[in-house]
């Protein structure tokens, strides 16, 4: 029982394969794996995808916080999820668009997700991102800048919705060219 309160007990409701590891202090693979299987099969741990697990419904867990989760390495919130969300552009998209290292595509129970791969040197400069709780996400101004760099003629539907100065401040220190 001492393992599954160390895990209960945590704000945290995913975990990877090494993330257990590391929690639990195990470093024989097959006692983790063992351990992982017990607590799948008593439904303690629900797996999501392979080495990915829940200790509470998918349904419950922000899908924000599921994405950047998932991907298991610096990622943001940010571009056309954030401001659809907050009306300036108008297009809906079922995609959840993220900032990350990586370049990639995925879903995950209901939701999509869009990595779009941003270089280490901008990636990392926290100008314009805000925690979120368990995750981190880009202002207005961020995601108009980390757009427009990644596509400089996109449209953008409401302008008077934007700090202009901002997103030239924002782009100048990230970078930006």
């Amino acid at each position: 029982m001492y393992r599954i309160n160390e895990l209960l007990k945590l704000d945290r409701k995913l975990f990877h394969t090494r993330d257990l590891a590391l929690l639990w202090n195990i470093r024989d693979d097959n006692t983790l794996y063992t351990q992982i299987k017990r607590y799948v099969d008593k439904g303690i741990l629900l797996p999501i995808h392979k080495g990915f697990y829940a200790t509470v419904p998918l349904e419950t867990i922000d899908p924000l916080e599921l994405g950047i989760n998932a991907l298991h390495r610096y990622a943001y919130v940010s571009c056309e999820f954030i401001l659809a969300k907050e009306g300036v552009i108008f297009q809906h998209s079922p995609l959840i668009t993220l900032v990350s290292s990586v370049s990639r595509n995925f879903t995950l129970t209901t939701y999509q997700y869009h990595v779009r791969m941003l270089n280490n040197r901008y990636l990392y400069n926290d100008c314009g991102i805000e925690s979120a709780g368990n995750y981190r996400k880009a202002s207005i101004e961020r995601s108009v800048a980390d757009l427009l760099y990644f596509n400089p003629r996109f449209h953008i539907d409401n302008r008077e919705g934007i700090n202009w100065k901002k997103v030239a401040t924002i782009r100048k220190e990230v970078g930006y060219r």
